[in-house]
């Protein structure tokens, strides 16, 4: 089993502020594993008749419970999770629990309450970067193309009927059996596009038109997608400039791995490094209690990665390249002429120790990526 201290501490993070963890992710993202490696617990599979028998008296269990912590690993497969969860909250305050789910909180009917005030989210991504070396794994090119399931980073070779399969199994329980969507082919056929175009700009129309569906289909479907933690929408930031984009939406998906075998990418050539790169990027800020993340992009194609509003005025611009010297400053100048106030940062796996350099009136932070986290958290 091999350690995750940096979610651990996210964990008991969120135990601090509210009794109940939500541990949100994709299937066969390490949840499972991640909870059962948790002192002094009690873990429940709620998968299992058993389990579903024993919380048939929610206030009876967590009774007579020794542990400081209960575990209840896909709870949204109990008649009624939210209530047990509600139970346990209000009842037992001094009792810590852990629910597990493939989808967001409340996604669909069984959740009948929100559980305001009880609970803190907790969205474990694919293995980060600065998780590797506990992996075992030395080439970073080689988490980018096999992608950060830890069922597929470990695996002897890389083996693409693993995404495959992964994604039928994500149709059967994730999609058809929580949203009741019947239309197999359809759905994957979108999600394939979606990964295909993954780091691009959200065009409904065209989705519609390959996956041979209607637009408000497309429209509910992503919504899925979102809520299942497979695609995230990263929507423009714009405070008034005219010549901003202020609607359309950047498009991800949420692993490098799946987006590589959905190009039909067997190994990787130079080209492919920098979508590749920002998609890590990316996790690794989906994986930080970050309210507000937005890319940005004016009218004259000028962008920045990431912009990450911070305070009333300031706001972070976060631009990502695999080779540091290729970073030119015409995308954050442009920004900056509008939102002068922030921090500016280039993430390279190129830069070892974070260094400045100075650009006419901006200074630009280079810093490896798990330096990043601790920079964001200042």
């Amino acid at each position: 089993m091999i350690p995750r201290p940096l979610w651990i501490a996210r964990l008991q993070a969120a135990w601090r502020q509210a009794p109940v963890a939500w541990l949100a992710g994709v299937r066969r993202v390490g949840k499972t594993v991640l909870a059962r490696s948790l002192a002094d617990s009690t873990f429940l599979n709620c998968d299992l008749p058993g389990s579903a028998a024993q919380l048939a008296d929610p206030e009876g269990f967590f009774r007579v419970v020794r542990t400081k912590l209960v575990v209840l690993d896909e709870v949204h497969q109990l008649p009624d999770p939210s209530r047990v969860l509600k139970i346990a909250a209000d009842g037992f305050p001094r009792l810590k629990v852990l629910a597990t789910g493939s989808s967001t909180l409340a996604a669909t009917r069984k959740f009948r309450d929100s559980l305001a005030g009880r609970k803190r989210i907790v969205h474990l991504v694919p293995v980060l970067d600065e998780e590797l070396p506990a992996f075992g794994v030395a080439d970073l090119r080689e988490r980018l193309l096999r992608g950060g399931l830890p069922a597929a980073l470990l695996a002897e070779e890389h083996a693409p009927d693993f995404y495959a399969e992964w994604m039928d199994s994500y149709f059967a329980r994730d999609v058809q059996e929580l949203f009741h969507l019947e239309k197999r082919a359809g759905f994957l056929r979108l999600l394939e596009l979606v990964l295909r175009q993954s780091g691009g700009m959200l065009e409904v129309t065209a989705l519609s038109k390959y996956a041979g569906v209607s637009r408000p289909t497309v429209m509910s479907w992503l919504e899925v997608l979102q809520v299942t933690h497979v695609v995230h929408l990263l929507r423009p930031y714009a405070a008034g400039g005219r010549r901003e984009l202020v609607a359309q939406p950047k498009l991800y998906g949420f692993d490098t791995g799946f987006v590589c075998f959905a190009r039909g990418w067997d190994r990787l050539r130079p080209e492919d490094l920098g979508v590749l790169w920002e998609h890590m990027v990316l996790e690794t800020l989906l994986s930080l209690p970050v309210l507000r993340l937005h890319y940005w992009r004016d009218k004259q194609q000028r962008e920045v990665d990431f912009v990450l509003p911070r305070g009333r005025d300031a706001v972070d611009a976060i631009e990502c390249k695999w080779r540091a010297d290729a970073f030119e400053t015409r995308g954050l100048a442009a920004f900056r002429a509008s939102y002068p106030q922030g921090r500016n940062f280039v993430v390279s796996p190129q830069v070892t120790t974070p260094y400045q350099r100075h650009y006419d009136a901006h200074v630009v932070e280079f810093l490896p990526l798990g330096a990043l986290r601790a920079r964001l958290r200042t």
